[in-house]
């Protein structure tokens, strides 16, 4: 089981667990079209926000296959959460993980999202042991993308086709980076 002592911290942000206080501005990033472009949902109302939050409260550890660490991203300068990232525990006996994250536009572009990822990342490697982390994407979501790439994983399949999202068949986009991997870009 893996417990983090909050709240993580890095360079230029704070990562914690979520609060009924994060609601306005979590509701400020996902009720965007922008946002959830490529994301499963439509821009939500904020009741719909509120059952996202609710949901998330308990996502604060790493105990078992299947859980996930979900991390409000603030910040420290300002304290204004500027986004989310997740780790999901995808097989224990394989030892895999798949990271993800949804950040405010107001906040692209300065590398907030590559280095709670990084974190995130560091995570799964140092502290779970994971052998294997995935990243997926829409394919056209070439930010998401190309901000992956810029983690150190490869593109390994593209899923043509997969899934029929908000009325149209989409492109799915995987990459990953094992271990090992992982040692060797941080070392470079």
């Amino acid at each position: 089981m893996f417990q983090p002592e909050y709240p993580i911290t890095t360079t230029r942000l704070l990562l914690r667990p979520f609060t009924a206080d994060d609601l306005p501005g979590l509701h400020d990033i996902y009720s965007r079209p922008d946002v959830v472009r490529y994301l499963y949902t439509e821009p939500h109302t904020i009741d719909q926000t509120r059952e996202l939050l609710a949901a998330w409260y308990d996502s604060t550890r790493l105990a078992a296959q299947g859980d996930t660490l979900r991390c409000a991203v603030l910040r420290r300068d300002t304290g204004r959460l500027i986004g989310e990232v997740m780790l999901r525990w995808v097989s224990a006996e394989h030892q895999q993980g798949e990271i993800g994250f949804v950040f405010h536009p107001d906040h692209h572009g300065m590398g907030f999202a590559a280095e709670a990822s990084r974190e995130l990342l560091r995570i799964a490697f140092a502290e779970l042991g994971l052998h294997r982390v995935v990243g997926r994407c829409d394919a056209r979501n070439t930010a998401s993308s190309g901000l992956l790439e810029r983690l150190g994983m490869r593109r390994e399949a593209l899923l043509v086709e997969n899934e029929f999202v908000k009325g149209e068949w989409c492109d799915e986009l995987n990459l990953a980076i094992l271990a090992r991997e992982w040692g060797s870009a941080r070392e470079a």
